[in-house]
């Protein structure tokens, strides 16, 4: 009995290792393995008027990649170009910084969703700069996107 038990924990063991072994992680000092697209609506938009702030997160698809629960392999679900899977359950951080100046705020913070796609809305204030920033995990590196909007006057009500 103790025999088998010993066998089963090292063929487990071993494949762990085998598992582990064929899978490249994306790794945070590799530089351009994750990807955030941010997209800011409508563009011009109206000051007051509501703001759609959206994107996608992934990572680059060449390489296996496994962390945790979220596990990409070459047959998974990669987009048209079969080079990047969505992440999902990610933080997202929302920054905006008006046109002139030279400081960031914080909007909001999102996750993902299972998609990779994150969403939230905003009123327009002034023309400048939004920001998302993925600050990366413990295999994936940090990533970041930019949209800059112009903001018009109010608009009149007729």
């Amino acid at each position: 009995m103790m025999r088998r038990l010993a066998a089963g924990v090292a063929a487990a063991a071993m494949g762990a290792a085998v598992l582990a072994g064929t899978a490249t992680p994306a790794m945070a000092d590799d530089g351009g393995r994750t990807r955030l697209q941010i997209d800011v609506n409508p563009e011009p938009a109206w000051r007051g008027q509501p703001l759609s702030v959206k994107g996608k997160l992934s990572v680059k698809c060449d390489e296996d990649y496994i962390d945790g629960f979220v596990s990409v392999h070459h047959a998974d679900h990669c987009d048209e170009t079969g080079t990047w899977h969505h992440l999902g359950w990610k933080r997202i951080v929302i920054l905006f910084k008006p046109a002139g100046s030279g400081r960031w705020e914080h909007v909001d913070t999102v996750k993902t969703y299972r998609d990779g796609s994150f969403h939230t809305k905003v009123r327009a204030r002034t023309s400048g700069t939004w920001r998302g920033v993925f600050e990366g995990s413990r295999h994936l590196a940090p990533s970041e996107g930019t949209d800059w909007v112009k903001v018009l006057g109010h608009r009149h009500r007729h």
